[in-house]
C-alpha cells in the first residue's frame, strides 16, 4: 500500500467518528492537498508523497468543518459551485429541482422557453446556474438577503460562462421584482427553529439559510402568495421542502390557486413541489 492510501485509510478510520462519509472524505481533502482532482488520485495514488498539510485538514474536519468550505467547493448537478463560511453549502437532494425542472419542459427545451427564470434565495446561485446550464438561451435572476452569498454567486456565475446571462440582486423574496418568469425557483429555510441539527451544519452554516420560525413554515407563508404575481402563464414554480411538508405546504399553495405535484429525491423522500396554475 503506497503512503498515500495508508494515510486516506488512516484518515477514514478517524473521521467515522464524525462523518457519513469518511472515506470520501478524506479522499476530498487528500486530492485537495495536492491540487488534483479526486479522480486523479484513485487512478494512481502510489504516485504521489502526503503533503505536510493533510494532517491539519483532516483536524479541521474532525472538529465538524464541513469539506465544503475546507476545499471551496461543491460539485452539483453538473457543475462545481464556489462556497466558503457563511454561505449555505449544496445538497445533493437539492438536483431533484433540477431534474423537475427538466420534467416541466420534457427534457427538452422548447423554442425560445424557458426564457426567464428567477430563483429566490439564491445564495450562490446553486439553482439558477444549474438550470440555466441546461437551457443555454435562457436567462435568470437571482435573487439573495445576504449580499456575501451573492459575492459568490456572482464568481461562480463568471466562472461557468454565464455571467451576461444572469442577474444577482439582494432583495427579500420577491418584493421589488417584476415578472413574469418561466421557471421559478426556490429553497427557502425550511427547519423548525427547535429541530437538532448535526454540529457540521449547526456550528458552520448560515442559520439564516436554515431555520423558519416554530414549525419551519414561515417562509412558505411569504413566498408562496407571491407567486402568482411572478409567473407566466403556462410556467411552473418548483420549491424544496422538508421530508415531512409535503401537506402543509401543498395546502398553502393550493389556498394560493396552484396545482401541485411532487418529485421524490434519491431517497425516496418528498423534496421538490411544482406549482402550475390550476386549470
Amino acid at each position: 500500500m503506497s503512503e498515500v492510501a495508508d494515510n486516506i485509510r488512516t484518515a477514514a478510520n478517524l473521521l467515522s467518528a464524525v462523518s457519513d462519509t469518511p472515506r470520501l472524505d478524506a479522499e476530498l481533502l487528500m486530492a485537495h492537498a495536492l491540487g488534483i482532482e479526486r479522480q486523479a488520485l484513485l487512478l494512481d495514488p502510489a504516485r504521489y508523497a502526503v503533503p505536510e498539510i493533510y494532517a491539519n485538514l483532516i483536524a479541521r474536519r474532525m472538529g465538524h468543518e464541513p469539506v465544503a468550505y475546507i476545499v471551496g467547493y461543491r460539485d452539483f448537478w453538473t457543475i462545481r459551485i464556489e462556497v466558503g463560511p457563511g454561505v449555505l453549502i449544496p445538497r445533493p437532494d437539492s438536483e431533484t429541482l433540477v431534474e423537475a425542472c427538466l420534467d416541466v419542459t420534457g427534457h427538452q427545451p422548447r423554442a425560445g422557453w424557458p426564457a426567464r427564470v428567477l430563483d429566490l434565495g439564491t445564495g450562490p446561485g446553486t439553482l439558477l446556474l444549474a438550470v440555466l446550464s441546461e437551457f443555454p438561451e435562457a436567462t435568470g435572476v437571482g435573487v439573495d438577503a445576504s449580499e456575501f452569498a451573492l459575492a459568490y454567486a456572482r464568481d461562480n456565475a463568471a466562472a461557468l460562462g454565464m455571467a451576461a446571462r444572469t442577474d444577482f440582486r439582494s432583495g427579500d423574496w420577491g418584493a421589488g421584482v417584476d415578472g413574469p418568469f418561466d421557471l421559478i425557483l426556490c429553497n427557502p429555510p425550511y427547519i423548525a427553529d427547535t429541530e437538532w441539527l448535526m454540529p457540521d451544519v449547526a456550528d458552520h452554516e448560515p442559520a439564516e439559510a436554515l431555520f423558519a420560525g416554530a414549525d419551519g413554515l414561515d417562509d412558505y407563508r411569504r413566498i408562496i402568495p407571491d407567486l402568482p404575481r411572478l409567473l407566466a402563464p403556462g410556467g411552473a414554480a418548483v420549491l424544496e421542502i422538508g421530508a415531512s411538508q409535503l401537506m402543509s405546504v401543498s395546502a398553502l399553495a393550493e389556498a394560493t390557486g396552484f396545482a401541485v405535484a411532487c418529485r421524490r429525491d434519491l431517497g425516496d423522500r418528498d423534496r421538490a413541489l411544482v406549482l402550475t396554475f390550476a386549470s
